[in-house]
């Protein structure tokens, strides 16, 4: 193997990711006096935080009468009880001093009349534990990711964070204790190595949409976090709950977001039919997301789909004052007049149940600690290693997330993040010598896929792996397509030593990069379905027509997956947290998940 040469860095704290978890660690750290390092692959304001569209969810009552504890009750219901209900107390009680904060670091929310942030219905969010429709989603107009994005680069730049910009994260570097000492970079401009040292490194590297054929997430979301741990031998939790969203345009994928049905947008069928009233009679097209999804599915299924091949249905804006789609959804209207050919003051869009978020990722505490399985211990936790967002899986979503709570998500536990690297570490202190080989494993990793000659080429791979998921780990899951499923991504998986990249050189190579990335999403890819095998029960985004009910007798538990060099998958649980914090709200006992 040839000599790399490598520059050190020394930090204190080091982020992985720019989108809305990473920004608002980084700027919470350095806040604080920690000296932050950012490492991000695009730039920060390129990040698919940017795409999220309807808005943050706090109980701020500014549009009728609202508090946290619905909020915590929606979410566990949400998460068909299988949230942690420590964390999602935290999370919704947090939810209200996060939001102000946004609005004071200048994120430009819409406004109401009287000033306040106006605030629209999501899907199973309620008052008065599922009694009322809840107007708890503070948006910016249709385009509230990209306010968030935006401003917090701007604080994180105010306080003197350091960016490094199109850098990629190759690996974890963990010593012989367990414990992660920082983590090493690939510039992709320069084609140089550099070794980020830390006290703290924090994962904020996104979802692995990319892992199937139709997805909503941008073509970086390749969930290089979640790969780099399974690398570093950690197990990640709950990778069989995807979410499909409910409205993506067909054809294109493009998210259409659920604030159009919050505003009072329709689905319709073939027969111009409001199905959603058989399926949830209450919430109608505001059910929860897997909700609406499978009663798509089942009417595509059921012959009553639209278009030339019946496959898909049409989300119906005509009956909407033009004047407020203008207002409110000023983005929407674009996107569906680019991606799908129509004005929606006049044509409803087409729209399909397309792959959205990851529920699952690497396991944290609700202060951002990794924490893994050891001797007996499920928290134990992983010493300099933290995960936010969607790359980790604190379990505040469970089974399925509601729409909303994922921009809440991000910067109550990148705050979190912040607080905790505060009390934990010590600005400047010292950084232990590594062993002369720490960087040995993943550099030749890098070496060997670099100049890798085999048949197949890497887009080739993945678009196996791409159309395996999208078939046998869909919307609707049988024992029989999970089997089928498995046993072609552990083929597509072992394939990988077959790759080829026909760039050998460091300097923007894009083809090694788009290696590097199918590298991370096939691992995910196989523990996701390898989970959901093996998950014997319909919850939230797992919905198996072998198993069609909830079985809390056996299955009220967080799957963790671990994956070998060799390809070997290995289960294990954790159980659920089924205690709060306080005594502000009691536990929400299991009960049937209706809307």
């Amino acid at each position: 193997m040839p000599a790399y040469p490598i520059q050190e860095h020394k930090f204190d704290v080091v982020v992985v990711g720019a989108g809305g978890a990473g920004l608002r660690a980084t700027f919470g750290l350095a806040q604080k006096g920690l000296q932050t390092a950012c490492l991000t692959k695009v730039f920060p304001t390129r990040s698919h935080t940017v795409a999220a569209q309807g808005g943050i969810s706090a109980a701020l009552g500014n549009m009728g009468e609202d508090d946290w504890r619905f909020h915590f009750y929606d979410t566990i219901k949400g998460s068909d009880w299988l949230g942690d209900q420590d964390a999602i107390e935290y999370m919704c009680r947090e939810a209200i001093p996060a939001v102000i904060e946004l609005e004071h670091q200048g994120v430009p929310f819409s406004r109401t009349e009287d000033g306040k942030i106006y605030q629209r219905p999501f899907g199973g969010m309620t008052t008065h534990y599922g009694k009322g429709t809840a107007q708890r989603t503070c948006a910016a107009a249709d385009r509230t990711g990209h306010a968030i994005l935006h401003t917090l680069y701007q604080q994180a730049l105010a306080h003197q964070a350091q960016f490094f910009i199109e850098y990629f994260a190759l690996d974890l570097i963990m010593d012989e204790e367990g414990v992660c000492r920082g983590v090493l970079a690939l510039n992709m401009a320069e084609g140089t190595l550099h070794l980020f040292r830390a006290h703290g490194v924090v994962l904020a590297t996104g979802g692995y949409g990319r892992a199937y054929f139709s997805a909503t997430s941008a073509h970086t979301c390749t969930g290089d976090g979640g790969g780099m741990a399974l690398r570093a031998g950690l197990g990640l939790q709950d990778m069989e709950f995807v979410q499909f969203h409910p409205t993506g345009i067909y054809g294109a994928g493009c998210l259409i977001t659920e604030g159009v049905r919050g505003e009072g947008g329709i689905l319709r069928n073939s027969n111009g039919e409001r199905f959603m009233e058989r399926y949830a009679p209450n919430a109608k097209d505001l059910a929860s997301r897997d909700v609406v999804s499978r009663a798509m599915t089942i009417e595509i299924r059921e012959g009553r789909g639209v278009g030339e091949h019946k496959d898909h249905i049409h989300l119906d804006l005509t009956h909407l004052d033009p004047k407020d789609i203008h207002e409110k959804l000023p983005g929407i209207a674009e996107s569906a007049r680019i991606f799908a050919g129509v004005d929606v003051t006049k044509q409803p869009i087409p729209v399909i149940p397309t792959v959205h978020y990851n529920m699952g990722g690497i396991p944290t505490n609700y202060h951002g600690e990794v924490v893994q399985l050891k001797d007996g211990n499920p928290d134990a936790v992983v010493p300099g290693l933290y995960a936010i967002g969607e790359a980790a899986c604190v379990s505040v979503h469970g089974a399925n997330r509601l729409g909303s709570n994922s921009l809440l998500d991000l910067v109550v536990f990148g705050r979190a993040v912040a607080n905790r690297c505060a009390e934990t570490i010590k600005p400047g202190a010292p950084h232990k010598s590594l062993a002369a080989d720490a960087c040995e494993k993943s550099l030749a990793n890098l070496d060997r896929l670099r100049h890798a000659n085999g048949s197949l080429p890497t887009a080739q791979i993945r678009l196996n792996m791409q159309r395996a998921m999208q078939k046998d780990a869909a919307v609707f899951r049988t024992g029989e397509s999970l089997a089928e499923g498995v046993k072609a991504i552990r083929d597509i998986h072992a394939s990988f030593a077959d790759v080829r990249v026909s760039d050998r050189s460091l300097v923007w190579n894009s083809d090694l990069i788009e290696t590097l990335e199918l590298q991370n999403l096939l691992g995910q890819a196989l523990v996701t379905i390898v989970s959901a095998e093996n998950r014997k029960e319909s919850r939230g985004a797992h919905a198996r027509e072998d198993y069609p009910e909830r079985d809390d007798e056996h299955w009220l538990k967080h799957t963790i997956c671990w994956l070998d060099e060799q390809g070997n998958t290995r289960i294990d649980y954790r159980p659920v947290h089924m205690y709060t914090l306080t005594g502000d709200v009691e536990v929400v006992p299991p009960k049937k998940r209706v809307y």
